[in-house]
């Protein structure tokens, strides 16, 4: 019998999750159908397979393999060795092949394409004169534009030629068809140009770069990479960052025509301190669509521009009385019809899909009621019906729906209850589910447009097989009402075995930024299951600003970051400190940028209540961050000092009485290791102890080498010795 308990205890522990396991290995990640992309006659589709080796097609009436479209493997070219992304041309008789890409910053990278014809059977270099970005085949497949070192080219497929559009691009000078820094990260976007539908005109963007402020980050020889040339004196990265109140580059927006050879510039009107943050043509061609955005972001237009003599006329102006977010540059689209288009607005305290004519005036409201409408797949002309994602049973999950132009049948076509996101084929006969909730992963299924299923493509049955043998916390939700009636979502995860006789130290979970959600009816297994494992009450509670419940919920925050959202997770730990099997002198809290910023907050504010607190890559100071971000959610700095300065750990140091672990990389991009060295000032001034760590040449992310395993491992230590 001892022995029997010996090896079953053996087991258990064999069994447990481990630190390199969960944020290193992954090895309990969910699979997903990669490289999922419509053909053109809708009735098949290709995913990307063997380790980006093989582009396969499948048919959608039956979900069986149809063919094997290209093997690279069998290609016998040591240079392709691995597909990172791919796109047909429009008449699929040719493929853009992406290998090698190199990250820039967040959605920026350089890359190495090849064309494969499959009349030829050929493959080739879509340029031998170094890596390019963001290669995009022309509509007619005849030419591939694509951006090198801040110019703009033109690939002709036929004659194997390469033309140079503009030659005025420099780095931290002038940028031709990719966005700048701030363009990227928080408008959302890579690519600055956009091909004409008769592929005879190229439309771009043009960022001067000159007026704005350069930042400096310092370089050391490191490892992992590690820079040589830096070993005796440190090296710098300098890059054009606006900061909040400063002069961000001026954008213009210009259009090639491929035949004359001629650049012309769109008219944008005079003022040049505003926004232009996406271009996308009509179906016809005939015009250039330019949204056009004032500095505070709460006033958007739509200017519809002649590409061959630049003249604009203005069609649709969209106002808020705070600010406009862009998940409606995200989910606007032209209609097929060349008379119509869709725009997801806030027009009634909730995110509803809107149907205007080309003159701008509004057809009618398709969707309605007092929930957020998420994402706007598409619309089939000819059974007239829109397809769109909403959270319209709780703010915890997706649902994916039809509803007709008359708006008289509305139809739920996801079944089960969590989180659901569809990928439509061409034509809208058929699409692809993938979902996932709190106890399920990843289920890929196919369906026909009536919602039958066809067949699954993916249920993670390996991974439920491995889960199965494991004693695996479960992750559950609750609600609660705080001192000020605001009603909390959240969700928690609690030890196994849990004993709700026996009091457990907790760990609170967050990013809480704007328009965001932790508290999804997701499936993961992760780091907060290890904490789990390790007798941690792991919870996570969504706090107001963040996304899905309605405008005035998510936009309360307007001007005043870090204050609300602090508050509510204060709230979060004092409703805890009353739960039986809570131990109230035990409370930490941790977050990673956003996030960790509300940390700080939170122990700034939390007194006696949050034991410790953990901030990785905080922003600290508003007035350190971008101008788009920074202004959109607080105005300028001018307009009010008082939200700047008052919402700030800086300013709130003094009231810390936990303790710190405060990190950052030094060579981050996005939220500067300036803002931790000005923190980590304020606390000394202040007399706070506290612990720092800074990881050397790191950005945001925090990887590298042996970077993660070493940051979660000090994690690690931090809790156990404040919470155990």
């Amino acid at each position: 019998m001892l022995l029997l308990v010996l090896v079953a205890t053996l087991d258990l522990q064999a069994q447990r999750l481990t630190i390199e396991d969960v944020v290193i290995k992954r090895i309990y990640g969910q699979k997903t159908v990669n490289g999922l992309a419509s053909m053109n006659d809708g009735l098949n589709y290709t995913t990307l397979e063997n380790a980006g080796k093989e582009i396969v097609k499948y048919s959608y009436k039956t979900g069986e393999i149809v063919a094997t479209l290209l093997d690279i493997t069998a290609l016998k070219n040591d240079s392709l060795k691995s597909i990172t992304e791919y796109h047909f041309s429009s008449d699929e008789s040719k493929v853009l092949l992406m290998t090698d890409r190199k990250p820039i910053y967040r959605r920026s990278f350089t890359a190495n394409y090849f064309i494969y014809n499959f009349v030829t059977k050929e493959l080739k270099r879509l340029s031998t004169f170094g890596e390019q970005q963001l290669a995009t085949f022309s509509p007619d497949g005849e030419r591939v534009a694509f951006v090198r070192k801040n110019n703009l080219f033109v690939c002709s497929l036929r004659f194997g030629t390469e033309r140079q559009i503009t030659t005025d691009g420099e780095f931290n000078k002038i940028i031709n068809g990719a966005p700048d820094w701030v363009y990227e990260e928080e408008f959302e976007f890579n690519k600055g140009f956009e091909w004409s539908p008769d592929s005879k005109q190229l439309a771009y963007m043009k960022f001067n770069e000159e007026q704005v402020q350069v930042f400096h980050f310092p370089l050391y020889k490191g490892s992992n990479p590690e820079k040589k040339d830096l070993a005796v004196y440190p090296g710098e990265y300098s890059f054009k960052y606006p900061k909040a109140g400063e002069k961000n580059a001026v954008v213009q927006i210009w259009v090639y025509d491929i035949k004359s050879g001629h650049n012309i510039r769109m008219e944008t009107g005079k003022e040049t301190n505003n926004y232009l943050p996406k271009i996308l043509w009509t179906n016809s061609g005939s015009d250039l669509g330019i949204f056009r955005m004032n500095r505070l972001q709460n006033k958007l237009e739509l200017l519809l521009a002649n590409p061959y003599i630049g003249d604009t006329r203005l069609i649709y102006t969209e106002k808020n009385s705070r600010y406009i977010e862009t998940d409606f540059l995200d989910n606007f689209q032209f209609l097929a019809d060349n008379k119509n288009f869709i725009v997801l607005s806030e027009q009634n305290g909730y995110k509803h899909l809107y149907l205007y004519d080309m003159s701008g005036i509004r057809v009618r409201q398709l969707t309605e009621g007092k929930f957020d409408v998420i994402k706007f797949y598409g619309y089939d002309p000819l059974k007239k019906v829109f397809y769109y994602q909403a959270a319209a049973v709780v703010p915890m999950q997706k649902e994916v729906y039809s509803i007709t132009l008359d708006q008289k049948t509305k139809r739920v076509l996801s079944t089960q209850k969590g989180t659901n996101n569809a990928d439509f084929s061409n034509g809208f006969k058929y699409y692809v589910n993938t979902f996932s909730n709190i106890t399920t992963p990843n289920l890929v299924t196919l369906h026909d447009i009536s919602g039958k299923q066809i067949r699954i493509l993916e249920d993670n049955s390996a991974l439920k097989g491995k889960l199965a043998a494991m004693q695996l916390p479960h992750k559950e939700f609750f609600k609660f009402t705080t001192s000020e009636g605001i009603e909390l979502n959240g969700w928690m995860i609690k030890p196994v075995p849990f004993n709700p006789e026996s009091k457990y130290p907790v760990l609170m979970t967050q990013y809480s930024g704007p328009n965001s959600q932790q508290v999804l009816d997701l499936f993961s297994v992760g780091w907060n299951d290890y904490l789990a494992q390790q007798g941690y009450l792991v919870v996570c509670v969504d706090p107001r600003g963040t996304g899905a419940r309605g405008e005035e919920f998510r936009k309360c925050t307007y001007g005043q970051l870090g204050n609300l959202e602090s508050d509510d997770q204060v709230e979060t730990a004092r409703f805890l400190s009353k739960q039986p099997y809570v131990d109230a002198k035990k409370i930490a809290i941790w977050g990673w940028s956003y996030g960790g910023f509300i940390s700080a907050m939170t122990l700034c504010k939390g007194g006696d209540l949050i034991r410790a607190a953990i901030a990785v890559a905080p922003v600290i100071s508003h007035y350190l961050y971008d101008t788009v971000y920074t202004e959109r959610y607080m105005g300028m700095p001018d307009q009010n000092p008082e939200g700047y300065g008052q919402n700030s750990p800086i300013a709130l140091a003094k009231g810390i009485k936990g303790k710190l672990l405060l990190v950052a990389g030094t060579a981050d991009d996005n939220v500067h290791y300036q803002n931790t060295i000005e923190f980590a000032e304020a606390l000394v001034q202040a007399g706070v102890q506290f612990r720092m760590m800074s990881y050397n040449n790191r950005n945001h992310n925090i990887t590298g080498g042996n970077t993660t395993m070493h940051l979660y491992t000090m994690f690690d230590e931090f809790l156990n010795e404040n919470l155990k």
